[in-house]
């Protein structure tokens, strides 16, 4: 028994003190002393954090709110971009379409009727004045003029046997053999066949003149561009038909164009242009604007205008198709703005600006020519004016907008 209380806790593995039960050991330590006054301020720094907590919520929560009024405010602003007019200051080109012509040009009919005898001319030939293109088998009027000189012949001897009777009745007067009455009717038989004889003269050389346009003849100088006639064929008098040879003077050609209303006040006499025709696509030809027909076509609304151009080469042929390209003097009166700045509508054309104070007006504009991605404004804006390009379709009169540069 002794040795058994005198064991070491080493061999043993166990110590009095720790066979104790749990509770008896927390009963042994020291209970904490608790005062009032630090419950207190404990509970006040509760309070002070959690009111802290509350109003840093509310402030953010209102921060949040106005934030989000701000940035609804500005999305409710539109942002636009601003352009502004530019003025023409280059010399503009306008090109449009005309018709080449000779600067003289007759065509050729009979003036008596019968069958071609032969012609001496083609197409191409280059005549001079008075050379002979065809010549006219007449036997009508052959054989009217063999009448006509017959009947002239008639005339002068009945002409003559009244001019030696009137004179003798007149010497027989005198010595009283015939009466005043006699002699009266004599004279006056012998004025009538003086008339007859000159009637007579005139059918002659009526025939005879009609005899000379049996051979048809160049007019002036120039080329054979048309011949419509054969060895045989019956031609008329008169231009009912078609003509029988077209001569054209081709030195210089006229050009006609038809220039639209807006640009008639440019076009002066001295206006250079320029000819681009298709056959020669590497030539341009020079021209000049010599007078203009002071006249709009109604259907059109385009005057006509008359250009002259040199063709001593021969390569400007009349009824050619060519492209006239006129220089014109820069219009600095009249401005330049996007297509995308004009706004269509019930109310005709009008531009959409921005005032000083960031308010949308818009006015009323009269177009010129249609550029493409341009257009032309003859009136209602200045140089000064700020237009908005691609103006919203819900924008308004008096709607406020911010610019694009600006835009935060």
């Amino acid at each position: 028994m002794s040795s058994q209380s005198s064991l070491d806790p080493d061999e043993s593995g166990t110590t009095a003190a720790s066979k104790r039960p749990p509770h008896q050991e927390e009963a042994d330590l020291p209970v904490p002393v608790i005062r009032p006054w630090r419950l207190g301020v404990a509970g006040l720094l509760v309070a002070v954090a959690a009111a802290i907590a509350v109003v840093h919520g509310i402030s953010a929560r209102a921060r949040t709110e106005t934030d989000l009024k701000i940035w609804t405010d500005a999305q409710s602003i539109p942002t636009v971009t601003v352009v502004e007019p530019s003025s023409d200051r280059q010399a503009r080109q306008i090109t449009l379409p005309g018709t080449i012509q000779a600067f003289y040009s007759a065509p050729i009919y009979a003036r008596v009727t019968g069958y071609v005898k032969s012609w001496s001319t083609d197409i191409g030939a280059h005549v001079t004045k008075g050379q002979e293109l065809a010549e006219i088998d007449t036997p009508d009027l052959d054989q009217q003029l063999i009448q006509a000189q017959a009947n002239l012949a008639s005339a002068v001897a009945a002409d003559q046997l009244a001019a030696v009777t009137a004179n003798r009745w007149s010497r027989l007067l005198t010595s009283q053999t015939v009466s005043q009455q006699d002699e009266n009717e004599k004279a006056s038989d012998a004025l009538s066949k003086q008339a007859a004889v000159e009637a007579a003269e005139a059918n002659v050389g009526q025939l005879e003149a009609f005899q000379r346009y049996k051979h048809i003849v160049a007019p002036f100088d120039g080329i054979v561009t048309a011949r419509r006639v054969d060895i045989g064929d019956l031609v008329s008098a008169g231009s009912a038909g078609d003509a029988l040879f077209r001569i054209s003077d081709l030195h210089k050609v006229r050009v006609y164009v038809q220039v639209p209303q807006a640009f008639a006040a440019q076009m002066r006499p001295g206006l250079k242009a320029t000819l681009a025709l298709p056959q020669y696509p590497d030539k341009l030809f020079q021209a000049t604007l010599v007078t203009t027909s002071n006249s709009f076509d109604e259907a059109s609304r385009t005057v006509q205008v008359e250009l002259q151009a040199d063709n001593s080469d021969n390569k400007l042929w009349p009824g050619s198709f060519t492209e006239v390209a006129f220089k014109l003097p820069a219009a600095t009166n009249v401005l330049r703005v996007p297509a995308t700045a004009l706004v269509l509508d019930a109310n005709g054309v009008r531009v959409a600006l921005l005032g000083g104070d960031s308010k949308v007006t818009f006015r009323a504009i009269k177009l010129g020519r249609d550029l493409g991605d341009q257009a032309e404004v003859l009136s209602g804006l200045s140089s000064s004016d700020k237009l908005i390009d691609s103006p919203p379709e819900w924008l308004s009169e008096g709607d406020e907008v911010k610019v694009a540069d600006h835009a935060e």
